[in-house]
């Protein structure tokens, strides 16, 4: 049987990690999962006047402070994505890749997702339509598949599902080298529509029409009511109360997931009240 922690947070952004110092300090037993630079939001800023007591602070000297904090306090950051969560009645499963984790609360922070699903994207999840390729690459043995790459992660997705697959077209989101397998056929265009019947058939490009079995979308994150089934949402956001409980029971959302305004100390502060609410409830 795996551990089973006390709270898991989905994110490290300034709710995530305010959330894990806060079940720390009241010896919980903590797993936070997120990436080594925190937020790619944040590493970004230019200067951020508006975080009380670190004035004209650039977002990389914030980070550096978010890190020695959490340094001091020995936690530490598990980078890996989290593909789905399943509440299971007295606890939560955590799905990665093959692997599972359990926790008795689940806090996430998730951030915003910024950008619009694909036409036909959430029409055929489950269908054709995937988030994790090395999750579900299994199933397109001898199959085509089209994988819409938004960073350099998906590369390693991209090459594991060209050992099972027929045919992989990698489609690249973003600028650079790419570390791909010879056998990848790589196209350069924009994702417009996924179409099919039952399920997927086609991926339409502006430049091009793929055939294909399968469309794995990897970004570095999925909306939270596709990552939590049955989350309820508000206006494209996580809905919560005051004590930032969503209508899943020992599930809780803070920060930009949960609405406006998108700032680095509103988003602690309901990290922090998030950390509390799930450390009393245990």
């Amino acid at each position: 049987m795996s551990e089973r922690y006390d709270i898991a947070i989905i994110g490290s952004g300034p709710a995530g990690l305010e959330a894990a110092i806060n079940a720390k300090i009241r010896n919980k037993n903590v797993i936070i999962f997120g990436n080594k630079d925190f937020s790619p939001k944040l590493i970004k800023a230019p200067k951020i006047n508006n975080y009380l007591g670190f004035y004209n602070i650039s977002g990389k000297e914030l980070k550096n402070q978010f890190e020695n904090h959490i340094k001091n306090m020995n936690i530490n950051i598990v980078e890996e994505r989290i593909d789905a969560v399943y509440a299971m009645g007295e606890y939560f499963a955590l799905m990665v890749n093959q692997k599972m984790y359990e926790a008795t609360s689940v806090i996430l922070a998730t951030g915003i997702e910024y950008g619009k699903p694909i036409k036909g994207e959430e029409e055929f999840l489950g269908k054709g339509v995937g988030y994790c390729a090395t999750c579900d690459a299994p199933l397109y043995k001898g199959k085509i598949v089209a994988i819409i790459g938004y960073n350099k992660e998906a590369e390693h997705e991209a090459n594991y599902v060209s050992e099972l697959a027929s045919t992989v077209y990698y489609i690249p989101m973003y600028k650079g080298d790419l570390e791909l397998n010879s056998n990848i056929h790589i196209i350069n265009g924009i994702p417009k529509e996924i179409v099919g019947e039952d399920r997927v058939t086609k991926l339409i490009l502006n430049s091009e029409i793929i055939e294909t079995d399968g469309v794995f979308v990897l970004k570095d994150s999925i909306s939270p009511s596709q990552l939590v089934p049955g989350l309820e949402m508000e206006n494209g956001h996580i809905k919560v109360d005051r004590s930032m409980r969503t209508n899943i029971r020992r599930c809780y959302a803070a920060g930009d997931c949960v609405g406006k305004p998108y700032q680095y100390m509103k988003a602690a502060g309901e990290g922090q009240i998030a950390g509390l609410t799930a450390v009393d409830e245990l």
